[in-house]
């Protein structure tokens, strides 16, 4: 067991990594049924919240049974920074967590997200007038550094440990790679076994299997992994890592009539939360990688990404266990 703070966490704790448009609650709903020990809500910008903005606020929604979650707030102005953490302090949640890592250009561009790793004056004002707001944990999620030449993880650990951040999460690549190549966990594990780092560290970064979690958790001791993109159409995978971690053995994967009764919950659990035409359009990124794979699925996979009528929906994927049959 480690602690966030005062939060109790178990050893080798699974998280979901917080991604844009994807860690709704219909998705944070199946991925907690799946062993997910934290959850993440979908960046939310700063500005968005305290200018009273419908999708921002909308992100604050979170639910008991979500236990243990974080709000994830990004942006570069400290002033507005510092009122959103002040807005997320009034939540249930358990954890303020701060975005210095996106690299995507829109936001890295205007030194937010990963565009703070080249002004670490900004983000210590930032982040000390964030833990002063609230008396919630307050956690970092970074990455390597601005590009291969400013790998200055370390440093800016040592830093946010010292002005009071209880856990960071890195991402092993730098903001030069995007998502390319592979990501590189040899300074996470430097950083987690520093002897000057006492706060957790959560590693994040191309774990896609129980075998691999498995390996890193042995060979970097984080305290926790963050799981992102291998999530999407797979919330399944926590209960995979979780049972290889235990046995070291691999679960069979879900046959098609398990992924069609589990993407039939994902979509009832969407609806019940959101207005039907979006909860119909941002299901279809799931339904997409649901179903990857099966043979002569093109007309089907066409049909189901198409249509707006969630009546059809259903019945479409209750059809698509016919394909076991065949």
């Amino acid at each position: 067991m480690f602690k966030i703070g005062n939060l109790e966490l178990p050893d080798k704790a699974l998280c979901l990594a917080p991604m844009e448009d994807i860690t709704d609650p219909s998705f944070r709903y199946m991925c907690k049924k799946f062993g997910a020990d934290i959850l993440y809500t979908e960046f939310i910008s700063s500005d968005g919240l305290i200018r009273d903005g419908k999708k921002s606020v909308q992100k604050l929604n979170i639910y008991d049974y979500e236990k243990t979650i974080g709000i994830q707030i990004y942006g570069h102005i400290p002033e507005a920074m510092e009122e959103a953490a002040k807005i997320v302090d009034k939540t249930g949640a358990d954890i303020i967590d701060i975005n210095f890592g996106c690299p995507v250009k829109k936001i890295a561009n205007r030194g937010a997200g990963s565009g703070i790793l080249n002004n670490l004056p900004l983000m210590k004002d930032i982040t000390e007038r964030i833990i002063k707001s609230t008396n919630k944990p307050v956690t970092v999620k970074t990455r390597l550094g601005w590009d291969s030449n400013n790998l200055n993880i370390l440093e800016v650990a040592k830093m946010l440990q010292d002005i009071g951040v209880k856990a960071i999460t890195i991402h092993g690549r730098t903001r030069a790679q995007l998502f390319k190549g592979e990501a590189d966990w040899t300074l996470i594990g430097e950083v987690k076994n520093h002897p000057d780092i006492k706060i957790p560290i959560i590693g994040n970064g191309d774990i896609k299997n129980g075998q691999k979690t498995d390996e890193y958790f042995k060979k970097y001791s984080v305290d926790a992994i963050m799981i992102g993109r291998a999530s999407i159409g797979k919330p399944w995978i926590f209960k995979e890592i979780k049972h290889f971690i235990k046995t070291g053995e691999e679960l069979p994967q879900p046959n098609i009539s398990e992924k069609v009764d589990i993407a039939t919950e994902h979509f009832k659990k969407s609806l019940e939360f959101k207005e039907t035409p979006r909860a119909i359009y941002e299901m279809r990124r799931h339904f997409n990688l649901y179903f990857k794979g099966i043979p002569d699925f093109k007309e089907t996979r066409l049909k189901l990404l198409t249509c707006c009528d969630e009546n059809e929906i259903f019945k479409m994927l209750e059809k698509i266990k016919d394909f076991e049959k065949e």
